[in-house]
Order: structure tokens, then sequence, then C-alpha cells
């Protein structure tokens, strides 16, 4: 028997429509995928105009802190945050950003500013930068001078070194040594000029210091490595730093002392001592004398022991809100501070008379408590800072010192003077700033045998009060996106 196949029509059905609906999901996917797609370079052209338009945020205050640089209120006067719209150049209107402005502590330039972006035309989508501006202050270097400078051996040094006019390096630099000058007459010894940066410790293997004239340090030869003592390295001729900033703002410092600081005329004996307290608040004492010098001798313009004898208490006293103590006197300064922000001047103006230039001296510790920044201490003196004879063997002084036209240093004390001619360890965690060549040791072993100086980078954006600027612009100094 022979059966015949049949025909099964409805067979190219079922295949048409399973291929069919694979079409349509294949299809139907392909055009969500192109949906999302567009929906999400939509979005990310959104975002990014969110984005543009929270720089021009921050863009935008930084222009108005250049024409009013202690407004934080955006002209208003009262809190934040502040909304402005942004336009393209069209004047289509890309979206509005909202300004958070923190304004700086006492004494400090440090701004924080959160800007948010939010996009015109989708509500939804934002972007926010936080930013930190400054004003970077003059205490920029561990030791800066208009002088001729000379670091000897026992000298450490953490942080920038710079001197318009040259200088001997013979410890050791753990950060750049700069210096104005391409080659300088050392004067400490004879010979032709040397580098702006030079030293006259041996090179390794050897060691010790030559004191005479180094050839190797000296044009025309080729400025040797040498990190062994500049770990860092050296430059120069380096830009000279303007000192003339410091003349200036003494006296304006005067008047915002008289008008909401603290201001103390001359005490018509010897000067005042100022011990500085934990709870915000110094102890003022008129000194009536000094410690005669007997038979100690020393050297140097302005000798003396600059070492209290006789003091009485005349009162204590809080910080000053603007952080301004200003004594037209000589100043004797000690102590230590929890949180306190404060500057202490003493200067005799107008100045017409050498003579009567006032110095600050610290013969005792000077500390703070917190080392990140909410301590800061400093001391400008007209004529010196000094360290006295009568002083700590083991002193630390967490300050920033500036001399305006004097020295930062200790007067080279004779063997009359003993002890005291011979210290052991002065370490300074602060910032030197010297008109003229800064020293605590001389030739001969005499003053501190050990030297460490440290730099407080702090002092950079978050300085003393009323302590001088370099600039008059705001820098980024932190940007970040945030969440």
């Amino acid at each position: 028997m022979i059966y015949k196949k049949q025909k099964q029509s409805g067979y190219f059905l079922i295949q048409t429509l399973v291929f069919g609906a694979i079409a349509v999901v294949i299809i139907g996917g392909l055009i969500s995928f192109a949906i999302a797609n567009s929906r999400l370079a939509r979005r990310s052209i959104l975002s990014e105009q969110a984005f543009q338009t929270a720089e021009a945020g921050i863009e935008y205050y930084r222009w108005h802190l250049a024409h009013a640089p202690t407004d934080y209120t955006n002209g208003t006067g009262g809190a934040g945050p502040y909304v402005k719209n942004f336009y393209d150049k069209n004047n289509v209107l890309i979206g509005t950003f909202s300004l958070a402005i923190t304004p700086p502590d006492l004494g400090s330039t440090l701004v924080n500013i959160v800007s948010t972006g939010v996009s015109a035309v989708d509500s939804n989508i934002s972007r926010k930068i936080t930013v930190r501006l400054a004003i970077p202050s003059f205490a920029n270097f561990a030791t800066v001078s208009t002088s001729a400078l000379r670091f000897g051996e026992g000298t450490e040094v953490y942080g920038p070194i710079h001197s318009n006019a040259g200088i001997r390096f013979d410890g050791l630099a753990h950060n750049l040594v700069t210096s104005s000058v391409a080659n300088y007459n050392d004067a400490d010894h004879t010979g032709n000029n040397e580098f702006g940066v030079h030293t006259h410790v041996n090179p390794p293997p050897g060691s010790g210091i030559n004191d005479t004239f180094r050839a190797l340090e000296a044009p025309p030869s080729a400025v040797p490595v040498r990190t062994d003592v500049f770990i860092a390295g050296r430059s120069f001729p380096a830009p000279v730093v303007d000192f003339s900033v410091i003349n200036s703002d003494l006296t304006q410092m005067k008047v915002d002392a008289q008008a909401s600081g603290l201001y103390f005329a001359t005490s018509t004996v010897s000067g005042y001592r100022v011990v500085l307290k934990t709870d915000n608040t110094f102890d003022v004492y008129r000194v009536n004398s000094l410690v005669a010098p007997g038979a100690c001798t020393g050297s140097g313009t302005g000798w003396g022991t600059w070492s209290v004898n006789v003091s009485t208490l005349m009162g204590n006293y809080a910080i000053p809100a603007n952080g301004l103590v200003y004594f037209e006197d000589h100043v004797w300064v000690e102590g230590i501070v929890d949180g306190s922000r404060i500057t202490i001047i003493a200067a005799n103006l107008p100045d017409t008379n050498s003579a009567l230039r006032r110095s600050i001296t610290i013969n005792n510790d000077l500390l703070y408590t917190n080392y990140d920044g909410q301590d800061v201490v400093a001391l400008i003196a007209q004529n010196n800072v000094n360290v006295g004879l009568i002083s700590e063997d083991d002193i630390r002084i967490d300050a920033a010192l500036v001399a305006q036209v004097g020295r930062v240093g200790r007067f080279s004390y004779n063997s009359n003077c003993s002890p005291y001619h011979i210290r052991s360890t002065l370490t300074l965690y602060g910032t030197i700033v010297t008109a003229q060549r800064y020293g605590f040791a001389y030739v001969g072993g005499l003053g501190y045998q050990i030297r460490n100086l440290i730099y407080d980078a702090y002092l950079l954006y978050t300085p003393p009060p009323s302590f001088p600027e370099t600039s008059d612009f705001y820098e980024v100094i932190y940007w970040k996106e945030s969440e």
C-alpha cells in the first residue's frame, strides 16, 4: 500500500509567527535602546551644562572678591545661599547657580565656596563644586631676608629658604633654597664671588667645613648636585621678594589696634612683658629694669642682655576680636596658647629716630597647643626679634617672627657671660622674616649649638591677624566636585 505525504500548510505560518515575534522584540529593543541612548545623551548634555553653570558660579565669585575682597555675602549683607542665572553668549538661559559661602576665620583669607549648578531644562539635573580660595601671605618661607644669609653647621631647616642677596648654607636643607642673585661676595671669607646659593661643606666622601673660597661653588664652574646639603636642590637667580609690604602694614596695624584691638603707649621704663595663656587671654607686666651686663660683653648693634630683671603686673587682658595687640615699646613674650590667633607688634611710629625703634624678645618657651592651624602667633618688631642672654637652654618658639628693619636672632655673648654664652637647642616652628642677616649661633661655638627651623605651612593661607600679604588676588588652593 502506498501512502502520499500530505501538505501541512500551517507549518510555515507557525515559523512566520515565531520569527515575526522575534523581529518585533529585536526592533522594539533597538528602539528602546535608541530612546535610552537619546535620553542618556540628552541627560549628559544637561549634566555638562549644569557642571559649567557650577563653575561659572565659582568664577563669578572670584571676580566679585577681586572687586570686594572682604565681601562674603554677595553684596547683600545677608545669609546665603546666593542664586543667579547663567546665560550663554546668545542670552539663552543655561541654568542657575547657587553659592554657599563660608567666610574666613580671623586673620585668614581662606574662603570656602560651594557652587551648585542646576539645568534650566531639567531642575532634577545638578552638579556641585567645592573650592577654597585664599590670598597668599608673606609667610611662604621658613626663612626669608633682604640681606645675605649664612646657615652654619648644626642648622636643619624644614621649609623653603630665600634671600634677596645670597646664601651660604652649611647645614641640611629639606626644601628648596633660592637667592635672587646669580653670585655674590661672601663676606665671611676673601676670594672671588661664589654662587648665589653655595655651601662650604666638603663633598662626600669628605666631611667638615672649608672656610676659604670654594672654586667648585663659584662661576664659571657648573653648579654641582649636593643632595647631602640641599636635599630638594637650590635655585638662583630667583625673583626678588618685596619687603615694602611690611613697611606699609605697620602703620595700618597701629590704627586698627587703636580702633578695635589693644594699644599700649610707652611704658616710660624698659618696656612690657607679655605672658600668653590657654584661656584666650594674656597677662601684661611693666618691665621696670633689665639684667645688668656686669663683665658680660658681646657684639652687634643694639647689644644688651635683653633679659627682664624686675617687672610689675598691670593686668590680664582678653585677646581682642581683631587679634591685634600693639605696644609702643620693647616687648618680652612667652607662654602658651590654645585656639588663639594673635599678632603682637612692637614699634615706635612715626619712624623718625632709628635709636627709638622697638624690639621683641623671647627668652622662654612660646608654645602652641594645637599644630593644625588653630593656634597662630605673630611677633612683628620694628627693629629686632631677639633671644636674650638669660634664655632657656632648650627653647621652643612657635610663631611667625618678623624683623622689619633689623634681624631675627641672638647677640654674640662672650665667655664672660657664662653659662649663658653657650646654649643647647633652639627649635622654631613658624617662619622667619628678617631684613638683616639672621643668626642664633656664632663662630667659636657661641650661641645655640643646634638650630631646628620648621616651616608652619598653615601660615601661608591662614596667617596671623593682619599679617602682610604678597598679592591682592585670591588663588584656588582646593577644587573638588562634590556629591
